[in-house]
């Protein structure tokens, strides 16, 4: 087997769409509604932005409950993509969240019978110089109803922010290639990526494993073909595509690095798509540094093990002939 190692950094530019919102209601039943115009697709959203609403507001995180998609709820926003969505929705949540405090300030002044500016909110709950007890947003809400006060804990925020964050990140990785075959087998990879803050580390882990995947499935599989004669496609299926599967990777070591965000109130870049652009770099770098020796110096994407095994014919015959008025390396013989 011939071994080689492959490193690679990256700083990307996350931006997307512009434009979010968030819609809260707090209702009489003890349940916070949280409404984001963002779709996931596997991102784990409906937990990150309740722990997110949980934390603004001081409540449990299994009293929100998250609506996204429903085009009967959601009047405007920016959708996933670009790694904007959690950057945007934790915007426009920060911002309903401190309006929606504001008002249930002034529902607890009624009910404390002082005026909202002597009504504070500490640790989750309402409470006044001179009151008895305190409330959180569900107690409020409660209250609010037994005093005909319900439907004023609302609160709704459209935002619209311009300013890039910068992900940033590097990545290791080793292979092993059969010299015989050209089959190139990835046997250890690491990664480090700066998300800013990280809302979720076990789904941000997460998102990064798959994310080398996708990365390592292009740099070695994936590709498409086209029958020249009739067009039709050869790879219309996963039966026929590259994608990597579990048994083709190794278990992958990944850290998280949180330097925030000046950009956002919650100092948030991205998490959603770094992994993959350091991978085709860090595993093609590896594969080269494996055929090194033989006089490969080159290979394109995705390094199949044909491209691999007909690159080192190459090199072999290179070998023997020696290029035009070139030294010929023989540090490895076959």
């Amino acid at each position: 087997m011939l071994l080689g190692i492959g490193f690679a950094n990256y700083v990307e530019s996350s931006t997307g769409s512009p434009v979010e919102r968030a819609e809260i209601v707090v209702t009489p039943t003890r349940r916070i509604e949280l409404t984001a115009g963002m779709q996931p697709s596997g991102q784990s959203h409906e937990t990150s932005l309740a722990q997110i609403a949980a934390d603004l507001l001081g409540v449990p995180v299994d009293a929100i409950d998250v609506f996204l998609g429903d085009t009967d709820r959601v009047s405007e926003g920016g959708g996933s993509h670009s790694g904007r969505s959690m950057r945007h929705a934790a915007t426009v949540i920060a911002l309903a969240a401190a309006e929606l405090i504001d008002k249930a300030k002034s529902l607890a002044a009624v009910i404390f019978n002082t005026a909202p500016d002597q009504v504070s909110f500490t640790d989750g709950r309402f409470g006044a110089p001179d009151a008895d007890r305190t409330y959180d947003l569900l107690d409020l809400a409660e209250e609010a109803a037994r005093h005909s006060l319900s439907g004023t804990l609302t609160a709704a925020k459209t935002n619209e922010m311009h300013e890039p964050v910068f992900p940033n990140g590097a990545a290791v990785c080793e292979v092993e290639i059969d010299p015989e075959t050209g089959a190139t087998r990835v046997t250890r990879y690491a990664a480090v990526d700066d998300v800013g803050r990280c809302i979720n580390p076990m789904t941000v882990d997460g998102q990064t494993h798959g994310c080398i995947a996708h990365g390592v499935g292009q740099a070695l599989s994936e590709q498409i073909y086209i029958d020249c004669t009739s067009g039709q496609n050869l790879t219309g299926s996963f039966l026929d595509y590259g994608m990597p599967l579990a048994d083709t990777l190794p278990s992958f070591r990944t850290e998280i690095v949180e330097n925030l965000s000046p950009t956002n109130p919650l100092g948030i870049k991205s998490g959603s798509e770094g992994a993959t652009t350091a991978a085709p770099a860090a595993v093609i770098n590896a594969v080269i540094d494996a055929l090194a020796a033989i006089g490969v110096r080159d290979i394109k994407m995705p390094a199949t093990p044909f491209a691999v095994w007909r690159a080192i014919q190459d090199a072999k015959a290179r070998s023997r002939h020696g290029p035009a008025g070139g030294n010929v390396s023989r540090a490895w013989h076959p």
